[in-house]
């Protein structure tokens, strides 16, 4: 399957934006996790682009796009993508899909802007302030530890790739889930000047996240939209706990386990992904 994918960037108010885009029909939009970055989309891309244009944007800091000193909080982060979509683009409505932390800048998206998403899928994640504790009990002690001031930066200081092959390594339902190719890639952009500080500050934007959430549900309301929450099944995949999260912040939630699929969703199961998203936009 040859599908052609464009690297495109916009200079928007606080970032110059790396993103890609492919395919022709109604805007899907894409946003990638930690410690990824667009690139995470690319087995998926193909099996959707004969649907719909697919717009995959590397988020405030992280990939290609620009590293601001602040605004990791999921509110900023979602400006950035609708400013690049509303503004830049001229796209009125979309499809919206977000794994990780783009999960989470999804969700901001999507309360902020409910006439304009019309459809909202969650990959493996759950969102901050729903009741849910992001550690997995600490099975995932990143979450905390990064969120502690300056000590992070001191342990992984110059040995920032290890931290990274660890975790790509052992996130997964298997060890080899990722080529050593793709590892490179994302460590081409982590390991650039700001790009793990960038990382850390998504996990230190924590707090601010769940009082913006509670806002946003105290404003408006759970979210109308249909909402698909699917997690994997292995490893470190979340399971059921995305959907039981989901259920807590949307009124129209289905969704389920994602097979044989740890964390890495996008790239362990890259054809069953694009199938439900497929029957589930339509």
């Amino acid at each position: 399957m040859t599908t052609e994918i464009k690297s495109n960037y916009a200079r928007l108010s606080e970032v110059t934006m790396h993103y890609l885009t492919a395919g022709s029909g109604e805007p899907l939009v894409l946003l990638h996790g930690i410690p990824q970055s667009s690139h995470e989309w690319r087995h998926v891309i193909p099996f959707l682009a004969d649907k719909y244009s697919i717009i995959a944007p590397d988020l405030r800091g992280l990939g290609d796009t620009t590293r601001p000193a602040s605004g990791y909080d999921k509110k900023t982060v979602a400006a950035d993508v609708w400013e690049l979509l509303s503004e830049h683009l001229k796209v009125g409505s979309f499809y919206l899909v977000g794994h990780d932390w783009g999960g989470p800048v999804a969700f901001a998206l999507a309360a902020q802007h409910r006439k304009a998403v019309k459809k909202l899928a969650i990959l493996d994640v759950t969102i901050p302030g729903d009741g849910a504790e992001m550690s997995q009990g600490g099975r995932r002690w990143h979450h905390p530890f990064f969120r502690t001031p300056d000590l992070p930066e001191a342990m992984f200081g110059g040995r920032e790739h290890i931290y990274l092959e660890w975790l790509f390594d052992n996130y997964g339902s298997r060890t080899n889930v990722l080529s050593q190719a793709d590892k490179n890639e994302y460590f081409r952009t982590y390991l650039k000047p700001g790009g793990f500080r960038a990382l850390l500050a998504y996990y230190r934007g924590f707090p601010t996240d769940v009082k913006d959430n509670e806002a946003f549900l105290e404003k408006d309301g759970k979210l109308d939209m249909p909402v698909l929450a699917l997690g994997g099944d292995s490893g470190f995949g979340r399971g059921m706990e995305t959907l039981e999260s989901l259920g807590r912040v949307a009124n129209d939630v289905r969704g389920g386990l994602i097979p044989n699929s740890g964390h890495w969703v996008a790239e362990e199961a890259p054809e069953f992904i694009a199938d439900e998203l497929r029957k589930f936009f339509g």
